[in-house]
């Protein structure tokens, strides 16, 4: 005869427990991982008040700080170039000559009746001295050499205007004429630029007119270097605002040592009206609605989508005047995916605004 298997009352009682335990807890842990299952990843940041910078935007156009078309005053012939192409050249220094022997012939024919006027002048003061020639005779003497005189300085003249000298110090363009050519007033010979400074010229509405003034720092970029800025300043600020348009004319200036910046290059300028101390989050945080802006912020791992204000902008920043305050933590990645009260799980915190 087989025996029955036996539970001992402790035995029963614990599998009863047991029981108890897997059907209160088990359905909250399958309820926590199907809750964390359906969370939304984003990227949040949380926002802080931070230093914006106000900036006005133009593009203005680069000149050089002198710039001369060189021509010649008298129509001759090409005897000497003195320069080539693109050379760095002084001031005062001789860059063609022309044709010059009839002028230093007269030169020189002028400079010896000087001279022979002036022994006669010597020798009738002389005579006059002794009473032996008259005043009258000293007098005509006198005015014939300072004739000489007159006649000499207008021959050096000419001879100078067949002599092409750079008016200040620069960079030399390319050269248009050669050795032998005629050339007449007017005909270009090279084009002369003082680079050391450039000038930039570019407009501003007339609403920032008061936020500008001599003196001020701009900054400007050109595609022609990339990631490079050139730093300058204010140098003038038109009399007038163009009624037309509305705008007031700018002039900074840019040292400009290097040479690297040449007349004619556009350039983007940024000129810094002034620095506020206020709230600013990435742009991508922003959630259009019509004409409204939201953001989605993050309340124990749920968001509420609020209404914010945004003021001034600048690539990939947006300020915000009301909506928010600092500390609070908002959806920059993600949110097109999310609704008011949506489960969030967040992944990463955003730093950088740019």
């Amino acid at each position: 005869m087989s025996k029955g298997i036996s539970f001992s009352p402790i035995l029963i009682a614990l599998i009863l427990v047991s029981g108890l335990l897997v059907y209160l807890y088990l359905p909250n842990d399958t309820e926590q991982k199907k809750r964390e299952s359906s969370a939304t990843p984003v990227t949040a940041y949380t926002v802080v008040e931070q230093k914006f910078p106000v900036t006005v935007e133009a593009l203005g156009t680069a000149n050089a700080n002198e710039s001369v078309m060189l021509t010649a005053q008298k129509s001759d012939i090409v005897q000497r170039i003195e320069f080539d192409d693109g050379d760095l050249v002084k001031k005062g220094q001789l860059l063609l000559k022309l044709n010059d022997r009839e002028e230093r012939a007269r030169l020189n024919e002028l400079d010896i009746n000087l001279q022979e006027a002036k022994r006669q002048l010597k020798r009738i003061d002389n005579l006059a001295q002794k009473s032996a020639a008259s005043a009258q005779l000293l007098d005509e003497q006198e005015a014939n050499v300072k004739a000489f005189k007159a006649q000499l300085e207008v021959a050096k003249a000419q001879l100078d205007e067949l002599e092409l000298r750079a008016p200040f110090s620069g960079l030399l363009g390319v050269r248009m004429v050669s050795v032998g050519a005629l050339i007449m007033p007017g005909d270009l010979i090279a084009t002369l630029d003082d680079l050391h400074i450039i000038k930039m010229d570019f407009t501003i509405a007339e609403s920032h007119l008061a936020s500008v003034n001599k003196g001020q720092k701009v900054s400007a970029t050109s595609v022609a270097y990339p990631g490079q800025t050139f730093e300058g300043k204010i140098s003038s600020i038109a009399s007038r605002v163009d009624p037309v348009t509305r705008a007031i004319q700018i002039r900074a200036t840019i040292d400009n040592k290097d040479l690297k910046l040449r007349p004619g290059m556009l350039l983007q300028i940024n000129l810094q009206k002034e620095i506020l101390d206020t709230l600013t989050i990435p742009e991508g945080a922003l959630v259009p609605i019509e004409d409204q802006q939201f953001v989605f912020v993050i309340k124990d791992d749920k968001v509420v989508r609020q209404e914010v204000k945004v003021g001034l902008r600048k690539p990939g920043i947006a300020q915000i005047t009301s909506g928010l305050q600092e500390g609070d933590k908002i959806v920059v990645e993600g949110a097109l995916r999310l609704r008011e009260g949506s489960a969030v799980k967040v992944l990463s915190m955003h730093t950088s605004q740019g």
